[in-house]
């Protein structure tokens, strides 16, 4: 079905009389269907109207666009018709004057008679042949919004867009005018947006509810599509299967984002240096390829840059050791493994909870899984090949390792398992090791393989005891690998601190993207105090021909790890309920009920924004759509449980409320 009208990364922002800015909407992204009905669902603040009035070209984004059957909308016309909640009719006219001033203006080329008719079809259309010579003073508010969907149809607008057209009335004359919108807008295949309040009203007319999040930055949250064939009649609605629980989906979102808007944490008072609260930092970091945006905001001055001007840099010896660091304050901030914020936040491995902020993304892909030498002679090349070598010797156990529980290698080495049938709880054992022990655990023929980033699989590789058997490339090109993590109370503290940090690296994971930079940064990576591995190694993907060590060419791999292009940066927050649902579906976290809230509140793109913002840097989010990995199928942000049940391999569910209006733990 082809695009009607596109909302194409839409913010709008307005300015302050203080001299700031007040970010009412931010990356709206939506498209619509010729002869859909939309309704955008959000409490008070959330931006609807705003929305609509930028639809109606009554305002303009002050980014992105709108575009109606291919054509940007720039400015109000009679294409798109506007009924708001208080009529808007001129008093003085009769209702066959109010809705002929739309009709003569509009069609004035047709001839008299053509408008005529016109005007009295749609008096007819909306049962006002009796009241069409009476002034609005001497009919009913009920006939009066009759009188204004009537005016706006009579136009025959593509567009309409309805501003709460309802809310005024009686539960009686609401109930029978929406039946007659229906009725219309079926009949003439009219595109609707509407505006609404009432979680019954969207679900009786709609096809598809779009829930919006609180503003500053309002977003879409979530969207839900409603089942229920057309024809509809509101009692056959009501008695559908599926109505109370798209209902309840619909108010317990609403009412997690009131939790979200009373969750607010009391900043502590720190003394201030440069204009920030804390100047002198500890970072936690892995010697690995990745921890390069780290390195070179040290190297380069970007930390001293943003007034962070004594940053150190501890080299960890594993996973484990960073969130007990961050945990326990050791350390102030750190590179992490994408999962680990979402980990600590619902309390992974039965760990006591602490809510953890992650507004950064410091780079993408980069892991491979690599399996022993022994295996790829004994006839291994394939992940079929694997299975067979299983089901020949159910009596041995191979033995593979992951760095972390809450690592993206983890979740994708299960993935890649489970998807060739192979249950990596009961057919294999997944181990946790830490990074730098991976290639001598090989060798020594403890494990037969392992998912780990750069520059393990490539040493594996030269040294002869390991092969490539998939990269990330092959399993999901760009997901998220390591990310910047902080305590939530460590955010709420030092808010200015935060916010200069994430720009120090903001611009430290440009500079590395710069193909012109990786000679340089190959050799800072080489230090013995970062990742002191072999410059072949640190090169392999990063800027050399990748070698996976099963005889065939080394290739130049797209991308085998992102820094800053395609908008890699930007905490996103579908890839963060997709992890869930993993962590889930291994019984590491139970999935939280509240899943969009969790993942809002680990994920902050308001803290991103704000950063790239003040750099100049483009503070678009990553584009809201289905994920699709190696084995075709798509993951739904708006349905995560839906696509979490159809694994045929997986623990046990646990589906819990998290409770996100819990004390923060400093």
């Amino acid at each position: 079905m082809s695009v009607f009208v596109e909302v194409d990364h839409v913010d709008r922002v307005f300015k302050l009389p203080t001299g700031g800015e007040y970010i009412a909407l931010k990356n709206i992204d939506l498209q619509i269907h010729k002869g859909e009905f939309v309704s955008l669902v959000g409490h008070s603040g959330c931006g609807k109207s705003t929305l609509l009035n930028i639809l109606s070209g009554l305002d303009q984004p002050s980014a992105g666009g709108i575009v109606l059957e291919g054509r940007q909308v720039t400015e109000p016309g009679p294409d798109r018709m506007v009924v708001f909640q208080n009529y808007s009719l001129l008093p003085w006219l009769t209702v066959r004057e109010n809705i002929a001033l739309a009709v003569d203006r509009v069609m004035k080329k047709h001839p008299q008679a053509v408008r005529d008719r016109m005007i009295d079809h749609h008096i007819e259309m909306v049962g006002l042949q009796k009241a069409a010579n009476k002034r609005p003073g001497q009919i009913s508010g009920g006939m009066k919004q009759r009188v204004a969907i009537a005016r706006a149809l009579a136009i025959r607008p593509k567009l309409l867009l309805l501003d709460e057209p309802f809310g005024a009335l009686d539960a009686l004359t609401r109930g029978g005018l929406q039946e007659q919108l229906m009725q219309i807008c079926q009949e003439n295949e009219v595109t609707c947006v509407m505006v609404t309040h009432d979680v019954d009203e969207a679900l009786l007319l709609s096809d598809r509810i779009v829930l919006m999040t609180n503003g500053p930055e309002a977003h879409v949250g979530q969207i839900v599509d409603v089942p229920f064939p057309r024809p509809r009649e509101r009692m056959e609605v009501v008695k559908h299967p599926n109505y109370y629980s798209l209902r309840n989906e619909i108010v317990y979102f609403l009412n997690q984002q009131k939790r979200a808007k009373l969750h607010k944490a009391k900043p502590v008072v720190a003394m201030a240096a440069n204009g920030l609260e804390k100047v002198n930092l500890e970072l936690g970091f892995i010697p690995l390829v990745d921890c390069a945006p780290l390195v070179v905001a040290k190297e380069k001055g970007l930390f001293e840059a943003h007034g962070l001007s004594q940053v150190t840099l501890n080299r960890e010896p594993s996973w484990n050791a960073i969130a007990d660091g961050v945990a326990t304050g050791r350390l102030d901030a750190a590179m992490m493994v994408a999962g680990m914020p979402l980990g600590m936040t619902l309390g992974y491995g039965n760990q006591r909870p602490r809510p953890m902020v992650s507004a950064l993304t410091l780079s993408r892909n980069g892991n491979a899984i690599t399996f022993s030498k022994r295996l790829f002679d004994a006839g291994v090349r394939t992940l079929g090949d694997f299975k067979a070598a299983i089901d020949r010797r159910p009596d041995r156990v191979h033995t593979l390792a992951a760095v972390h529980p809450t690592s993206m290698h983890n979740l994708l080495l299960r993935y890649w398992l489970a998807s060739g049938g192979i249950d990596p709880d009961r057919d294999v054992s997944v181990t946790v090791i830490p990074p730098a022990q991976m290639v001598s655990t090989l060798k020594a023929g403890t494990i037969d393989g392992y998912c780990v980033g750069e520059p393990w699989n490539a040493r594996a590789v030269s040294e002869g005891s390991g092969v490539v058997m998939a990269t990330d490339n092959d399993i999901w090109p760009g997901h998220l690998e390591k990310v910047l993590g902080v305590t939530e109370a460590w955010a709420e503290q030092y808010p200015k601190t935060h916010l200069a940090l994430v720009k120090a690296l903001l611009e430290a994971c440009e500079y590395c993207d710069d193909r012109r930079n990786r000679e340089e940064i190959v050799d800072l990576l080489c230090k013995p105090e970062y990742v002191g591995a072999d410059e072949a190694h640190i090169r392999q993907g990063f800027l050399d021909p990748y070698d996976r060590g099963d005889g065939s060419q080394p290739e130049h791999v797209l991308n085998y790890i992102q820094f800053f292009t395609g908008k890699a940066n930007y905490p996103d927050v579908s890839e963060a309920v997709w992890m869930m649902t993993q962590m889930a579906r291994w019984g590491i976290t139970p999935f939280p009920r509240n899943w969009l809230a969790v993942a809002e509140r680990v994920k902050r793109a308001d803290i991103f924004g704000q950063a790239a913002r003040e750099l100049g840097l483009v503070d678009t989010g990553r584009d809201r759509h289905p994920i699709h990995l190696f084995d075709g199928l798509v993951f739904d942000p708006d349905e995560p449980l839906k696509y979490l049940n159809q694994f045929a391999i997986k623990r046990d569910l646990r589906i819990e409320e998290v409770p996100m209006d819990a004390v923060i733990v400093r």
